[in-house]
């Protein structure tokens, strides 16, 4: 049995993961980073010059909570369909929009489905043009387009359908080197004509007489009229870009030009004689749904999803500026830490910490190992406060980063001197059995008899994606502008 995807199916996918971001849907997606620690061969595998890909399996997603140092909340406002970015340049060939590209109908540039075509581009203004005829695949040749019609215009010898411009949020928010924005004009989309015939495909032939004809555009639309011009026994193209439609009609679904059927005038009523040439033809370009720029999102293939993040600073004290980390991922639904009720909160701290009695002997050092000889636990260091005396760290599943010589992970607790394995600075847990800290973003930390849990439950919800990268440090005069792009 052979069988596809179709694009309507990928667009839906995108549509619904976008409609889960509403208020309406009460769905909470939290981007996360994580990894404090580099990446080695005998653990995670790879390393930081080359970092592992990540596995599609149980066990990562365990170990990914592990390591996970903090999470941001990704709102509605956050996320935005998004297209390929192609650029305008002049002297420059682009594909232009057809209903039927194929393995046997392949664009000017090769590509053999729509969406993998070169058919739109962006202009200096951020304006964004859809290419309805390309003048049988010549480059481009002529000043930049400006104009924002809701109607197609020639330009530069192609036939062109401005679409939408975007905004100076979306430009902060959305554009990379890679991807743009795409969002539907309300202008251009209230003046489409469903079914509107705006191009046509021509092939030239011989043998024909000379002369000007028009003919109907038959199919299952209506009112739809063809220019045909005929010079040298051929047909050829009319106007800079060739479009010979006199009248686009609307309705058409298909559409198909008879040659032995034309007139002299436009209004069908004299009846006129091509001659008896051969090999010519004259295509109907059916438009998409609803008309040329009714939807850009799914007229422009706007089935990738890009979620943006911007980790500025500390996040009210929630993401450490004294480490850097090699992990980026999306989680779904997360809990509040020690309940089953979905976290809501705009940032979550999700590394352990200690308030120490009082300061050790030398400051702990980030990455060192920590342990408990007392209990047996064993740790990796996120940040020393030296201010507060707080010592965050994490425990990841293995051998000693959080594993202890028995095989197992065993909690820090009570107040048992935490050592490094480095710096030999040793400290004792504090032992007030509730104490506030005011953290230096303002954020109150409380403390249970010297210790701190994360703010998020571990391995609740649903981890989405994850991504491994090169270590990016932080700093607190520091903003990562993180974009995640899916594709449906």
């Amino acid at each position: 049995m052979a069988a596809i995807i179709t694009e309507n199916f990928r667009q839906h996918n995108a549509d619904q993961f976008i409609e889960s971001f509403s208020e309406a849907a009460a769905n909470k997606y939290y981007l996360f980073i994580g990894k404090s620690t580099p990446f080695t061969s005998t653990t995670s595998g790879g390393d930081d010059n080359s970092p592992p890909t990540p596995k599609d399996d149980v066990t990562t997603e365990f170990y990914k909570w592990d390591s996970m140092l903090a999470a941001k909340l990704i709102s509605s406002s956050d996320v935005a369909y998004v297209i390929p970015r192609r650029n305008w340049t002049n002297s420059t060939v682009y594909d232009m929009y057809e209903h039927d590209i194929s393995s046997s109908n392949t664009t000017s540039s090769g590509a053999i489905n729509l969406y993998d075509s070169t058919f739109h581009f962006m202009t200096s203004e951020f304006k964004v043009y859809k290419v309805l005829d390309n003048n049988a695949g010549v480059a481009y040749s002529g000043a930049e387009p400006t104009s924002t019609s809701s109607t197609p215009f020639e330009l530069g010898g192609y036939t062109l359908q401005y679409m939408y411009t975007l905004s100076t949020s979306q430009i902060q928010k959305f554009v990379t080197s890679d991807f743009i924005p795409v969002t539907t004009n309300t202008t251009v989309s209230g003046d489409a004509v469903d079914g509107a015939v705006d191009t046509v495909r021509t092939t030239a032939g011989s043998g024909y007489t000379d002369g000007t004809y028009y003919s109907a555009i038959d199919g299952d639309g209506a009112n739809g009229v063809v220019l045909i011009k005929v010079a040298g026994g051929a047909i050829v193209k009319q106007g800079s870009a060739g479009s010979n439609v006199f009248a686009g009609g609307t309705g058409y679904t298909f559409g198909t030009v008879d040659l032995s059927n034309v007139y002299s005038n436009t209004g069908l009523s004299s009846a006129a004689n091509i001659g008896s040439g051969s090999g010519g033809a004259v295509q109907p370009i059916i438009s998409p749904k609803g008309g040329h720029g009714k939807n850009a999102i799914t007229e422009l293939g706007g089935h990738f999803v890009m979620m943006n993040s911007k980790l500025e600073q500390a996040e009210g004290d929630d993401v450490t500026i004294a480490n850097d980390f090699r992990e980026v991922g999306i989680i779904k639904d997360p809990f509040n830490f020690g309940t089953t009720t979905v976290s809501t909160a705009s940032t979550r701290r999700q590394s352990y910490a200690i308030k120490m009695a009082s300061a050790p002997s030398s400051p702990y050092e980030i990455d060192e190992k920590i342990t408990q000889s007392t209990t047996g636990a064993v740790g990796k260091v996120v940040e020393w406060d030296a201010t507060r005396n707080i010592l965050y760290y994490h425990q990841e599943q293995y051998a000693n980063y959080g594993i202890a010589a028995n095989g197992n992970v065993i909690a820090f607790s009570g107040a048992n001197t935490v050592t490094g394995a480095s710096s030999n600075a040793a400290a004792t847990p504090s032992a007030t059995s509730s104490e506030n800290v005011t953290l230096a973003g303002g954020t109150t930390l409380t403390f249970s008899s010297g210790y701190a849990n994360p703010e998020l439950q571990p391995n609740s919800g649903k981890i989405l994606y994850i991504e491994n990268r090169r270590p990016i440090s932080r700093a607190s005069d520091q903003t990562e502008d993180i974009k995640i792009v899916v594709e449906f």
